[in-house]
């Protein structure tokens, strides 16, 4: 190795960057809001430094000038996006069955920052998203998001684009699968809201001098957060489960 190659060495480092940093900034665990940003940043100087020798194959010799540079950078960040996104939009699942969930217990006004969509959701919807990182990380499922960046690199070819009906495809089929799971992860509560407030409704006929939803309130809060005891380990799998399925497309 001689002085020569460096420009070539500093090309290329540059170029995984592009598609490492883009991707670590959107994942979950690694690009979430309450993650201080020079710890995703070194996480993503770190992470292309050891992938250096492994796809350095991929890349051909460095351009003569910043006309082919600037392509080839934007190609890579936009494939950065798409990893990156995919997953972000996978973590929405979570989103829904919280809200859906709080509007079934009464909870939809207590708000709270969620750290990983970055935003003020409802308060059940930031608890599963926190719980969902926590067991992402304690399972080394988040070894399946490094390894997909890894074999991005054998799916999409540094200088080629991916197709823009197969990523639109993509995204629609994540959004409504992530919609789908949100909804059978909080389809115990909708059952349990139905059945309650039915009840409630035909106990306020009966007595209509009693503030029976003023006296319901409590129970509801009570029963719905109880039925959530019992069945958050298993509504968590589930979207373990939906969460390994779904980002396989990325892994070969």
């Amino acid at each position: 190795m001689t002085i020569s190659y460096l420009p070539q060495a500093a090309f290329l480092f540059i170029m995984l960057f592009a598609r490492i940093g883009t991707i670590i900034m959107l994942l979950p665990g690694f690009g979430d809001a309450n993650v201080p940003p020079r710890i995703r940043l070194m996480i993503g100087l770190v992470f292309s430094f050891v992938m250096f020798p492994l796809a350095e194959g991929y890349y051909g010799p460095s351009p003569a000038g910043l006309g082919g540079l600037f392509p080839l950078l934007g190609g890579e960040v936009i494939i950065g996006l798409l990893i990156g996104g995919i997953a972000r939009l996978m973590m929405s699942a979570l989103q829904i069955a919280g809200t859906a969930m709080s509007f079934q217990m009464g909870l939809s006004y207590a708000q709270s920052f969620d750290p990983t969509q970055g935003v003020q959701s409802a308060i059940l919807g930031s608890f599963l998203s926190v719980i969902a990182i926590t067991l992402i990380m304690v399972t080394d499922m988040h070894h399946m998001f490094l390894v997909a960046i890894k074999d991005s690199y054998t799916l999409f070819k540094p200088g080629n684009l991916p197709a823009l009906g197969d990523f639109s495809q993509l995204a629609l089929n994540t959004v409504a699968g992530s919609f789908k799971v949100g909804v059978q992860i909080t389809a115990p509560f909708l059952v349990f809201g139905l059945i309650f407030y039915l009840g409630i409704g035909i106990l306020s006929r009966l007595m209509p001098q009693v503030q029976i939803f003023f006296v319901a309130m409590p129970a509801n809060i009570f029963l719905g957060l109880t039925l959530m005891l019992l069945l958050l380990s298993a509504l968590m799998m589930w979207f373990l489960g939906y969460l390994k399925a779904a980002f396989a497309v990325f892994l070969l």
